[in-house]
């Protein structure tokens, strides 16, 4: 079955107290979104990839490339003005059947595994939607007004991407007017009546949003790189 891969990479990085946006701060020499394009192309040399990215860093991005060399082939969308928009914008640009199966990826997650995506992309052929989450390892307390409770943590998870749907149900659930409960594209899929099958993430898969994460990254990079030697 033929996989195509949405690539979220918007995103004004102001979170790193920093101009440049998250998605091109610099992790062991070559851009975050670089390493996450990189993992989808290593796990399938095959997949289709969709690069959706604000219009205005498009030029940069292609600079980006040029110096690097970077070579991975993929398209390039423009964003739109939330989430929800710019995956739909990716999506939309795509010529799908229900044969095919779309993940949706947050382009500031370049550490998912790669048996993670193969997971993903494996048990939504069977059940046509798989998302990867890991336990809340966390007290949960929930806040209603002025009174608070603690949540029952055994029943609760973090959800990460990528997120693999068979396209026609994606599609069709992306046709929806956006409400501000669409947080992930699960929550748009479950919201048009589709159930989600869960597959078990991996721990590092963060999604890099503060100078804290960028270390985390980096040493999980230099970890991960020792151990190969």
């Amino acid at each position: 079955m033929k996989r195509t891969v949405v690539i979220v990479g918007g995103g004004k990085g102001l979170r790193m107290g920093s101009e440049l946006p998250k998605q091109f701060i610099p992790l062991q020499g070559k851009p975050i979104l670089m390493h996450t394009l990189d993992v989808f192309y290593q796990c399938d040399s095959s997949i289709d990839i969709v690069l959706v990215l604000p219009e205005e860093h498009v030029s940069y991005w292609k600079m980006l490339c040029r110096e690097l060399n970077f070579r991975i082939p993929h398209r390039t969308v423009f964003g739109g003005e939330t989430r929800f928009h710019s995956v739909r914008n990716g999506l939309f640009c795509i010529a799908s059947t229900s044969k095919e199966l779309i993940a949706v990826h947050d382009g500031v997650r370049p550490l998912v595994r790669p048996e993670v995506i193969s997971a993903c992309f494996e048990k939504a052929e069977t059940y046509d939607a798989a998302i990867p989450v890991i336990p809340m390892n966390e007290t949960v307390r929930i806040v209603q007004g002025n009174e608070n409770h603690t949540l029952d943590r055994t029943q609760l998870c973090v959800v990460q991407t990528p997120q693999v749907f068979r396209s026609d149900i994606l599609l069709a659930a992306y046709r929806q007017p956006f409400e501000e409960r669409f947080t992930d594209d699960a929550s748009v899929v479950e919201a048009s009546g589709h159930p989600i099958y869960l597959v078990t993430g991996n721990q590092e898969n963060i999604k890099i949003t503060s100078p804290i994460d960028i270390q985390y990254a980096e040493f999980i990079y230099v970890s991960s790189h020792k151990n190969e030697n």
